[in-house]
């Protein structure tokens, strides 16, 4: 084990714990709340910038993950199967201890399938969806990829609108809350407040583990030489089709991983989760901290969702990331993490004041 490797996330893990305590002590815990949504939100921004990074794609459609991700989950957990039990199918479901039987607002027993298995249908709908789009819309390069990926989300955002299965305009609500071990779920009750926001977060650990480990494989430097020039990595022998695919659907995956525990935090979900607009502030996020800077997704993904969050941006909430997405792609197209900001930066600078003339000094006149 590289300690080099890890020390970035033991010390995520120690500001982490920092800050909780921080909150406990300012009686300001409330923040925890967006701090917690932040972090599912950032499961989807390390994701994309795998896809954007590493393999060189521009996805206008995760946020379409993220909406199967949690209607999936929405659905499943929602459909009270109490009429059903007398069918060989359910009735075997519940032998097995897969479906999970609770009392409603109203004091009647519902019966419902597990989140355990509609964590797992979620996610692999989400890939098979991805696999089937990837392999021939990735063939695309540049804005005709963007194009393409954009006219997914739309195809999901229209679906999950106009279905009645789906809630419509008003979504799904009442999810239940997510059984993780006996005594823990991810649930928005004020009373496991602080244990949900370590186990977001643990998400967000495990997750930059897993990519980590992948950016620092074969496969990790078989990513960087796609993405530095895919014909040349093709020459060379790296299947460059293969790994393109493999990268979105796993962008895919940790998309829709994060729609249905988040689904499940906030008790439901609704449409705007899977606009295009979503998924331009998944790309905007990516682009600030650095395309192939996983790190930079990270801390850019909490900072922006949780400013967005608190309402900082008012009704301009959308206008604000598409600035920010057109000014990062206008001058600092490699984000504001990498050496090459800065210098960026003063060269522009540079460039504009050299436009206006200097004041002579006095023993100069």
């Amino acid at each position: 084990m590289n300690w080099k490797t890890y020390r970035p996330l033991a010390i995520l893990a120690g500001v982490l714990i920092l800050v909780q305590l921080i909150t406990l002590a300012t009686g300001t815990a409330y923040y925890l709340t967006q701090i917690t949504m932040s972090a599912y939100y950032v499961v989807v921004a390390v994701g994309l910038c795998m896809v954007m990074g590493y393999a060189g794609q521009i996805s206008l459609g995760q946020a379409g993950f993220f909406a199967i991700g949690g209607y999936t989950s929405a659905v499943l957990t929602t459909a009270d199967l109490t009429g059903k039990m007398d069918q060989p199918f359910f009735a075997f479901l519940d032998s097995i201890g897969l479906l999970i039987s609770k009392e409603n607002l109203y004091g009647e027993t519902i019966t419902y399938i597990s989140p355990w298995i509609s964590l797992i249908a979620a996610l692999v709908l989400a890939a098979l969806v991805a696999y089937a789009i990837g392999v021939p819309v990735l063939r695309l390069k540049g804005h005709y990829l963007g194009m393409a990926t954009m006219g997914f989300g739309i195809i999901i955002y229209r679906i999950v609108l106009g279905s009645r299965i789906f809630g419509e305009a008003d979504g799904i609500t009442r999810v239940p809350a997510f059984p993780l071990f006996p005594g823990v779920e991810i649930s928005g009750d004020f009373q496991v407040r602080v244990v949900n926001y370590y186990i977001a977060w643990l998400l967000v650990i495990l997750a930059m583990i897993l990519l980590t480990n992948l950016v620092n494989s074969r496969v990790g430097r078989a990513l960087r030489s796609l993405h530095g020039g895919e014909d040349a990595a093709d020459a060379m022998g790296v299947d460059t089709s293969r790994y393109k695919v493999s990268v979105f659907v796993i962008g895919a995956v940790f998309a829709a991983a994060a729609g249905v525990f988040l689904t499940h935090y906030n008790g439901g979900i609704g449409p705007s989760e899977s606009s295009v607009t979503k998924s331009v502030r998944y790309v905007a996020i990516v682009a600030v901290g650095g395309m192939a800077n996983l790190w930079g997704a990270l801390v850019m993904g909490l900072v922006l969702n949780f400013l967005s969050l608190r309402g900082l941006f008012g009704h301009y909430d959308d206008a604000v990331f598409g600035v920010i997405l057109v000014t990062m792609m206008m001058f600092f197209p490699d984000g504001l993490f990498r050496a090459s900001a800065m210098a960026r930066l003063k060269s522009f600078l540079a460039s504009v004041t050299s436009r206006f003339p200097r004041k002579r000094k006095d023993s100069e006149a």
